[in-house]
């Protein structure tokens, strides 16, 4: 399980000695303490329809205030990542200071589209690596509802004339289907991908897996009668679709019948949603010093350019650079989990780099 938590963190720096050498526990190793995140609310329908970003930043905030058992004036550094939020500094400094973390601390924002928080504890980890700070926080936060995502800004002609830059105006839904259509994944496959994760995120959801990870969060909603602002407590993910079958999936229209095959469907796609996580990360030293819970071992991070044009296919090429930065081979791996934006890209994914699916709630 501890290879797991290693590599499944998808952190950054390590030496290349192999799965023996991460294995190992030493003073400046990057770890991580504290990992927490709201519940995943369906945007538009779902418990945080209503709540503003800035308001999804306080809740997480205060939570870290309350749970990482560190005194907020200790972190030496914040960054928050997020993709459609506009003026995210102004909110993300506002909400800090409102939550009780005190202005000596900074705070930055970054954004790498869909892998925003992930590079968000990359940069505090590597932060805390290089001896700039001894304690980061990272911060995830995104609300479609506020924010719908529209696809990309137009270009000057300076720029669009260019086939490659034109695509990145392009939405994702086009993305699945070029990704289906030129690496043959079929509409069955994708329907079958989806039916078995809707399984394992019910199965899960059943048997309280997600419950140490769940924080909950008081938000307000409209009441539906006199539209004033109510707070009410969301405690759960609102999107696992209950009992989904790849026979039911079968029965969707598709999605985008305008592009490749119109193998994409609103169930062998992901919901859009709202949502916002936390990870505190420190060396090794700190956190025995403190007394503090040691859930991960912060390893390596990898990014990988490809064209815009197929952009969900990144793991590819993202995951063989990142074993080799941390000296391992496929098979030292227990678990990867995938970003699923489509079935049609997560099932490329797999295929291409052998991965043995889980048909269980690993």
């Amino acid at each position: 399980m501890q290879r797991v938590k290693q590599l499944a963190a998808h952190l950054t720096g390590s030496d290349s000695g192999g799965l023996s050498s991460l294995e190992g526990k030493h003073p400046d190793d990057v770890v991580i303490t504290l990992a927490i995140r709201s519940p995943l609310c369906k945007a538009k329908k779902g418990g945080f329809k209503d709540a503003r970003t800035d308001e999804l930043m306080l809740e997480m905030f205060k939570h870290v205030v309350s749970r990482s058992g560190v005194d907020p004036g200790a972190i030496g550094d914040v960054c928050v990542g997020t993709v459609l939020t506009p003026d995210a500094a102004y909110y993300a400094r506002a909400a800090m200071l409102a939550a009780g973390i005190p202005d000596t601390v900074p705070v930055q924002i970054v954004n790498r589209f869909c892998s925003s928080g992930l590079m968000a504890v990359t940069t505090v980890a590597n932060q805390v690596r290089s001896g700039q700070i001894k304690i980061g926080l990272a911060i995830g936060v995104e609300s479609m509802s506020e924010n719908p995502d529209k696809g990309g800004p137009s270009f000057s002609e300076l720029i669009s004339c260019n086939a490659a830059s034109k695509d990145c105006q392009e939405r994702m839904g086009w993305t699945s289907e070029n990704v289906a259509a030129e690496f043959h994944i079929t509409r069955e496959e994708q329907d079958a991908f989806a039916a078995e994760s809707f399984k394992k995120a019910e199965e899960a959801q059943r048997r309280g897996y997600f419950a140490k990870e769940i924080v909950p969060f008081t938000v307000f909603q409209k009441g539906i009668d006199s539209g004033a602002r109510i707070p009410v407590v969301v405690k759960e993910d609102d999107g696992i679709r209950l009992g989904t079958t790849q026979e039911k999936l079968s029965k969707i229209k598709p999605a985008f019948p305008h592009w490749g095959n119109g193998t994409t469907t609103g169930g062998n796609a992901s919901q859009i949603t709202d949502g916002a996580a936390a990870v505190l990360v420190m060396t090794r030293e700190e956190a025995e010093k403190r007394g503090l819970p040691i859930l991960a071992k912060h390893i390596t991070t990898a990014v990988a350019g490809l064209p815009p044009r197929i952009m969900g296919i990144g793991p590819v090429y993202a995951i063989p650079l990142a074993l080799k930065n941390a000296g391992l081979q496929i098979n030292d791996v227990d678990l990867f989990e995938i970003n699923e934006a489509f079935a049609s890209q997560c099932v490329y994914c797999i295929k291409k780099l052998n991965i043995p699916l889980c048909v269980h709630p690993c």
